[in-house]
């Protein structure tokens, strides 16, 4: 599934971890909002996600997936693996048109309606129109830098927002 409208990257290194996502919302050809924020907290702010798609579908989507947190105490792996069953199987969350960037201090997952749960190996999560880009980005700064988590998300988010013309450079961060 391909979703354009947005770049959202996270990695985990060194003990933490972060998330960012730009904020321009796009309908169309035309540039909606500005300063969406697509990235947030949950679960007593263990955990991070961010969102590519529709909006309300996000939202449906973190709301589902931030009780399934609940239901596992925490346990992101369980979570999501039980959220994209229920995405898959339910009449309503079937039509949802989104992916998911979730992760802690130790698991990065991409979560998609088509019941992947995908665990990448280097740790870097991407998603969106932009998400290769900054993934690309992310790789080099990983391997040839000794940034922080969070600035290697914004320096990703950056180069993304130079090509990817669904990105902008309001971006919104959140670290653990």
């Amino acid at each position: 599934m391909e979703i354009h409208s947005t770049t959202v990257i996270g990695i985990i290194k060194d003990g933490k971890c972060a998330i960012g996502g730009d904020g321009q919302v796009t309908i169309g050809q035309a540039i909606m909002k500005q300063n969406s924020k697509k990235v947030r907290r949950l679960y007593n702010d263990t955990v991070l996600a961010g969102f590519a798609g529709a909006s309300a579908d996000a939202f449906a989507l973190f709301e589902r997936f931030e009780d399934k947190l609940q239901q596992y105490h925490g346990n992101l792996s369980r979570a999501a693996v039980e959220l994209t069953k229920d995405w898959r199987m339910d009449k309503y969350l079937r039509r949802l048109e989104a992916l998911l960037a979730v992760m802690n201090k130790e698991t990065a997952l991409l979560i998609s309606g088509n019941g992947d749960v995908v665990e990448p190996d280097d740790k870097i999560v991407a998603i969106g129109s932009g998400g290769n880009y900054a993934l690309a980005a992310a790789r080099v700064l990983l391997k040839h830098g000794n940034m922080s988590a969070k600035e290697i998300v914004l320096e990703s988010l950056d180069a993304a927002s130079d090509i990817c013309i669904y990105t902008n450079k309001n971006f919104t961060v959140e670290e653990i």
